[in-house]
């Protein structure tokens, strides 16, 4: 199982369960994201949601051996990137959070973060772009220079920083994000569930607007690098633990 959930009182506390891959999203781990989105969205007793990696990583981004699958028809990427929500979910992250993982904790209304935890998209270090949204939700999560210095060098993000930018509600102890992740939903939890997705729905319309033009566009840049050199040795010396020979084209 790569995806295994668990519900506490009103809230489903969905676990990525591929440790020894360091959470990397692959078919697997799609459908069960899928399901318990599905799950979380279709039954009235369920009026939160929780997404972590366990207390030793949240997610290494996507699996560049075998890729994540295909978009699923209610979730589309990864059973989440695409799916239109109306309960409130959020991230609790140990560890890394990067490329396709950070796109996740992008999707996440709330997000809860292990001192330790770190933030990136490294996906020009291996010759791509992010491709599951980050290109541009990451600038509605940060300030528009701290985006781009995430999208432009690859680095990671610490968590205390992106407290202080206000991506991360809170910083607590390793070991201790679901604990306070739980406290959050059950402050959430505690108000009338319908003016709740009401509030959301509104809110996430605003910020988030109609996607599907900037969709179209990075949809194509995406097939533009994959044509690419570049893509071929970025991927290869990723496999082959070594620095890429980038030859711009």
């Amino acid at each position: 199982m790569s995806v295994s959930t668990e519900v506490r009182g009103k809230v489903l506390v969905v676990t990525l369960a591929r440790p020894e891959k360091r959470n990397a999203l692959n078919e697997r781990i799609t459908l069960g994201i899928d399901a318990a989105m599905n799950r979380l969205e279709d039954e009235p007793d369920l009026w939160c949601g929780i997404l972590t990696g366990g207390d030793k990583v949240f997610s290494a981004g996507a699996d560049l051996a075998v890729g994540p699958g295909e978009p699923t028809p209610r979730g589309g990427i990864v059973g989440l990137i695409n799916r239109i929500r109306n309960k409130p979910l959020i991230a609790a992250v140990e560890g890394m959070a990067l490329g396709g993982g950070m796109e996740l904790v992008l999707c996440c209304d709330m997000v809860v973060a292990a001192s330790t935890a770190q933030f990136g998209l490294p996906e020009v270090k291996r010759g791509l772009m992010p491709d599951f949204g980050g290109a541009f939700r990451v600038a509605r999560s940060l300030p528009v220079n701290v985006a781009r210095e995430l999208l432009l060098t690859g680095d990671n993000l610490s968590a205390d920083r992106a407290e202080r930018l206000g991506f991360v509600n809170q910083v607590v102890a390793p070991g201790k994000t679901l604990e306070a992740a739980l406290a959050l939903a059950q402050r959430i939890c505690s108000n009338a569930p319908v003016a709740v997705r009401e509030a959301l729905d509104i809110f996430n319309t605003e910020v988030n607007g109609d996607e599907s033009a900037i969709w179209a566009l990075s949809h194509a840049a995406h097939e533009r690098l994959m044509k690419t050199e570049d893509v071929k040795e970025g991927i290869t010396a990723f496999f082959e633990k070594r620095p890429p020979a980038w030859q711009g084209r």
